[in-house]
């Protein structure tokens, strides 16, 4: 790989790290829940007190640990510098949206945060530099187990959502929303994004 494609898909990690963590800050706090993890994060946050950025970056680290050591082929830097910019970010912008006291409006901004953060990833995804930390765990699983993807995602998301609820995280709209918005939207980002990095780098392969 050229300088020129690393600092290019390093780039693309971080832009793509911001806009996420924006997103899913925003679809946080409208009110309707959180996406699977958020709900994790929230529960996190209110046992422990922390902020729900300090609560992402937990949940990653072990995530990413118990990769590490069981299939580490799933990790590479762009893990690494995914979590630490998304997790900084969070905390950023836990406070920085504005919403409305219309209800309709406030799940206008949800959606807009779950697009945003289906963007991000899409963005981080398209770099190839190492797997998300949740991607990491699924992946992980499922190809040591050969066990289903879908099949491995759906449980944990469960289990997930089952002790963010638990700990006092809000299962809600947002949480459902995220699983039927995100996946399409990342797949087209991410595609769109492998092709502009193949220009960019003057390749005319979109699997780099």
């Amino acid at each position: 790989m050229s300088k020129l494609e690393w600092t290019i898909k390093l780039i693309i990690i971080v832009v793509g790290s911001v806009v996420a963590a924006y997103g899913i800050t925003l679809a946080l706090y409208a009110g309707f829940g959180g996406a699977t993890l958020a709900v994790l994060w929230q529960g996190i946050s209110k046992t422990f007190h922390v902020s729900i950025g300090t609560a992402s970056m937990i949940v990653a680290i072990v995530m990413i640990v118990f990769a590490f050591f069981y299939d580490r082929s799933q990790i590479h830097i762009g893990t690494i510098l995914y979590q630490i910019v998304y997790s900084f970010c969070v905390d950023l912008f836990a406070n920085a949206h504005v919403y409305s006291m219309h209800i309709w409006v406030n799940a206008l901004i949800m959606l807009l945060g779950i697009v945003l953060f289906a963007i991000g990833t899409g963005f981080y995804a398209a770099a190839s530099l190492g797997r998300g930390s949740y991607e990491a765990l699924t992946f992980s699983l499922a190809e040591k187990n050969n066990w289903q993807v879908k099949i491995v995602r759906m449980v944990l998301d469960v289990v997930m959502v089952v002790t963010g609820v638990m700990l006092g995280g809000k299962f809600g709209i947002c949480t459902i929303v995220t699983i039927l918005i995100s996946g399409p939207v990342i797949q087209f980002t991410a595609a769109k994004t492998k092709k502009l990095i193949c220009v960019a780098c003057g390749n005319d392969r979109s699997d780099i």
